[in-house]
């Protein structure tokens, strides 16, 4: 037994007990912490008193919290340093979650690790811990424990360029536990992107760039907005997808790993994202997809705000990516920096997306709450941030500790990042020469523009009562576009007969292997099948925009964007170019009934910041939204369309292109100047309106027809384009929508009335419903005679 060591063996029924002290750990100062020394101060008989406590309470979690609390100082003596070792028999259900912490904490370097590295990660743990303690909220146990795998990703794997964080050749990071911000931070800080010491002072503040979870387009560095659990490996998806369509656009011939598209998506993800079920839905897309450019770090400490995961999550989850499909791997302990390098060479060497397990031991090294939930969600308090500083060799009096010599070793990431942007650049100028059409392209895609005349090939459709359904003119207007946006690509979440979101002639995305009688796969093609999956659509949709060089859409139900919510929501706060084909978007899906029936979604979908709701009222309609839409600002986009066949209506086809890009235009302008009357309506319930005016009309009412296709987008319009559309002389007015009316009233005024359907719906044809429900020509025009009186 190695000098310093103690090992007694009091075997009981419920395992054997060990305590064992590795080689004392050297700090990135040269300083001993120590565990070694305080060891063999342990005496004989204190090992027997822990062995007590054992046998008494079983778990070894519960003998530990019990000996915490009658004997504080000898328990510190031993777990200061997390080298000890229960290991349980497989008969006892208590103890069979329990982990060998000695072996998980202890460090293996590579050759090339300095003693520089190692004081950063140290560093970066009191950081994370200073942060949290100094603003009194956050999550410093993840960052503490994650310091030795976020420090090798930054500065020992990713291919990134601190200077330049739009570099197109970069690989992509996600930090998809979000709540563990400080991971990335203090990596943004170390690496040199553009974070200093202040900056993480201000964690958690107004004002800051170190906001509590990480916010795309906030912070630069930050690749993707994270916080609302399994978005971001989700999303991560997305972007390993739109990687491989991007080479396929632009480089398809080279070898593998010779193209400058060619790079990675690497993930760090936590027991929490396991959990979520979106996560279950991308991944097992990412399987079917073969995605060999994705590797995910799976941080498994089996420590949530609960305490131990167990009481809720028991599953193999290696196992479970065996079965999506995935190539597997596993690093004993946080420390394990050679096994970290290890993993990812293994990863770069399989064809399929890798997932690699890391066990980890949350809040380490602090020496009384680490392994506890206790340091999940809260600062650790000055005696506990004090106590790992000194267990780490730190001056437990300084907060915030810097070192010069540290920081010029870390940031000469800054140098290799250039170096490396400057190699890459020498490939893609050669790619460029040789390919001047896409780099041409590459050159559009980069600035977000449009050719000059895309709009000029769309569809047109002539008045024609019989008409045609919103959802069957997006399929055709689908096919234009995409003659001339090779970046447009899209599918549907199993409804793509239904929705129209094919686009003919293409192939679908995805390895040769799973071609189907239907559907031939290639790669790099234009059709995607999310299966029945629309919450992870939507997060896919979002990464696949966050990566960049092309557009998604993504089509189901509207009722179903109840799935896809957390994901949309998340595209309107970063303003991701996301499209959303939502079709059978009313009762008239008729027959399905009230399950299919969306009531109350148009309402909530407008209530969300920053999303753009489209609801054309025909086929011209329709391509006019395609069109604005693609031209609009970058953010999400929803389009409403009809299952059933609505009329083409007179002037759509010589008003939509202009009026639709305003969200709001004079469908029909009335038998007099000033109306006496206006209705406002939507999607089919447009034609309602118009019929309504004929009404009004005969009875020598003066009534305008506004068709509003984007409240969002005519609530920016300037106060003279809305006075022109919606006088506020008049005041009479009358909304018509098949939905609840709640967004209506800041058109309508207190002498508006609302023609909407304030419950749910039911199983039979849609003309019976619009009958039954009160959604007719007929209900327009009394709800415009009461408007009428109400605005005297």
């Amino acid at each position: 037994m190695a000098p310093g060591s103690h090992e007694i063996d009091n075997s009981t029924a419920r395992g054997e007990i060990r305590l064992t002290s590795p080689p004392p750990h050297t700090t990135g100062r040269g300083l001993c912490t120590g565990p070694a020394a305080r060891a063999s101060r342990i005496g004989h008989g204190s090992l027997q008193l822990w062995a007590q406590h054992h046998r008494r309470h079983g778990d070894p979690r519960d003998a530990r919290a019990s000996w915490r609390a009658r004997c504080p100082q000898t328990y510190l003596a031993i777990f200061e340093g997390p080298y000890f070792t229960v290991s349980a028999s497989t008969s006892s259900a208590a103890s069979s979650t329990h982990r060998d912490l000695s072996e998980l904490t202890t460090a293996h370097y590579p050759a090339d690790w300095a003693t520089l590295d190692t004081l950063a990660v140290d560093t970066a743990r009191i950081l994370a811990a200073d942060a949290v303690q100094k603003c009194g909220s956050g999550h410093p146990g993840t960052a503490m424990s994650l310091a030795p795998l976020a420090y090798t990703l930054y500065q020992k794997v990713m291919r990134h360029d601190p200077s330049d964080t739009e570099w197109v050749g970069r690989d992509r990071f996600v930090l998809s536990c979000g709540h563990s911000s400080l991971t990335q931070y203090v990596q943004l800080y170390l690496g040199g992107f553009g974070l200093e010491m202040e900056d993480l002072k201000k964690l958690r503040t107004w004002g800051s760039l170190t906001p509590g979870h990480p916010e795309y387009r906030h912070t630069k560095g930050v690749e993707i907005t994270t916080g609302p659990l399994g978005q971001g490996l989700a999303s991560a998806v997305g972007m390993a997808m739109a990687s491989r369509r991007e080479r396929g656009m632009f480089d398809p011939e080279a070898p593998a790993g010779q193209s400058p598209f060619d790079h990675y998506i690497y993930v760090i993800a936590s027991d929490g994202d396991m959990e979520e079920g979106v996560t279950s839905e991308a991944c097992s897309l990412a399987g079917t997809q073969q995605l060999s450019n994705l590797i995910v770090f799976w941080d498994d400490n089996r420590i949530s705000i609960e305490e131990d995961t167990r009481i809720a999550f028991t599953e193999d989850v290696v196992a479970r990516y065996e079965a999506y499909g995935w190539q597997t791997l596993e690093v004993t302990g946080g420390e394990n920096i050679a096994g970290i390098l290890q993993a990812v060479e293994e990863a770069k060497k399989d064809p399929r997306p890798s997932f690699i397990r890391i066990s980890t031991v949350i809040g380490y090294p602090a020496p009384n709450k680490m392994d506890t939930g206790s340091v999940h969600g809260a600062a650790l308090g000055a005696e506990e941030v004090a106590a790992t500083k000194k267990a780490l060799g730190f001056d437990p009096a300084v907060d915030f500790p810097e070192n010069d010599e540290m920081l010029a070793h870390t940031r000469e990431l800054v140098a290799r990042g250039k170096a490396a942007h400057a190699e890459w650049q020498q490939a893609f100028d050669a790619w460029a020469e040789k390919n001047p059409e896409n780099k041409a392209l590459f050159d559009r895609l980069a600035t977000r523009s449009l050719p000059a005349d895309f709009g000029a090939t769309l569809p047109s459709w002539d008045a024609d009562p019989k008409g045609v359904a919103t959802r069957k003119a997006s399929e055709e207007t689908l096919q234009a576009l995409a003659a001339q946006l090779p970046e447009l690509w899209g599918g549907s979440a199993d409804l793509a007969g239904s929705n129209n979101t094919v686009i003919k002639g293409a192939a679908s995305f995805g390895p040769e292997a799973i071609t189907t009688d239907t559907w031939t796969t290639s790669p790099y093609g234009r059709n995607l099948h999310f299966g029945i999956r629309e919450h992870a659509m939507g997060a896919i949709i979002n990464g696949i925009s966050l990566h960049g060089n092309t557009r998604a859409y993504g089509g189901t139900f509207l009722i179903f964007s109840e799935y896809m919510r957390p994901a949309v929501r998340l595209a309107a706060l970063m303003s991701t170019d996301a499209y959303y084909v939502w079709t059978h978007d009313s009762i008239g899906l008729g027959e399905d009934g009230p399950t299919h029936q969306p009531v109350e979604q148009l309402a909530a979908l407008r209530a969300i910041p920053n999303l753009s709701m489209l609801r054309p009222a025909d086929a011209n309609e329709t391509a006019a939204a395609w069109k604005a839409a693609l031209e609009y600002r970058e953010s999400p986009k929803g389009l409403a369309l009809t299952r059933q066949n609505v009329p083409v209506l007179e002037g759509t086809k010589e008003k939509a292109a202009e009026g639709v890009a305003r969200g709001a235009y004079v469908l029909v302008e009335g038998s007099k100047p000033t109306p006496d009357v206006i209705l406002i309506a939507t999607g089919s319930e447009v034609q309602l309106a118009v019929e309504a005016a004929r009404l009004l009309e005969s009875d020598g009412h003066g009534a305008r027809v506004v068709s509003m296709p984007c409240m969002e987008w005519f609530a920016e319009q300037d106060e003279a384009y809305q006075e022109s559309v919606l006088p506020s002389a008049v005041r009479a007015r009358v909304s018509v929508e098949a939905g609840i009316a709640m967004p209506w009233y800041q058109w309508i005024g207190s002498a508006g009335r609302a023609v909407s359907l304030e419950h749910f719906g039911a199983s039979a044809p849609y003309e019976k419903l619009y009958d039954e429900f009160g959604i007719t020509a007929e209900a327009v025009w009394r709800a415009a005679q009461e408007s009428m009186k109400a605005a005297k």
